[in-house]
């Protein structure tokens, strides 16, 4: 179950990226990371969630924001979907969903009467520290990334 908590450190993490490089959490510290984890590449909801992200981008990264954007899809997967939508941040694989546990977003989901386990699409917020500061579960698309911007630039 989750192991995370607002006013915690948030926990580390090593996993594989779009760029094929592996990253921690940690190699962010001194900047503010937005990790947000999304169910899957190239799905219509998960798209415009990356897409609101990308146009943000700019305005986040002038406050010393970073983004990364965590699926269980695999790198192959992120290269295109980066590449088809011109995204600016990374994408991290967490194919066996071990990150996913850790922050509490890898959950039982409903669709259509079948139930199967997925990501709940959800946002972190973590200070330059290291610290979580914000946590957005079963996000709504419309508006979100402007919020999490917002309490970003707040920081």
């Amino acid at each position: 179950m989750s192991t995370i908590e607002v006013g915690k450190k948030a926990p580390d993490f090593k996993l594989p990226a779009s760029n094929g490089e592996t990253v921690k959490l940690s190699d962010y510290r001194g900047k503010k990371v937005v990790l947000y984890f999304y169910p899957k590449d190239n799905t219509p909801t998960c798209t415009q969630q990356a897409c609101d992200f990308r146009d943000a981008y700019p305005a986040m990264a002038d406050t010393n924001t970073v983004v990364l954007g965590i699926s269980p899809d695999p790198v192959k997967s992120h290269e295109k979907f980066i590449g088809k939508q011109n995204l600016p941040f990374l994408l991290l694989s967490d194919e066996n969903h071990k990150v996913c546990e850790k922050y509490g977003v890898w959950q039982m989901k409903k669709l259509y009467g079948r139930e199967y386990m997925g990501v709940v699409r959800s946002t972190f917020l973590i200070n330059e520290k290291g610290k979580l500061v914000r946590e957005w579960r079963g996000v709504k698309i419309k508006g979100h990334v402007q919020q999490v911007a917002g309490e970003a630039a707040k920081l």
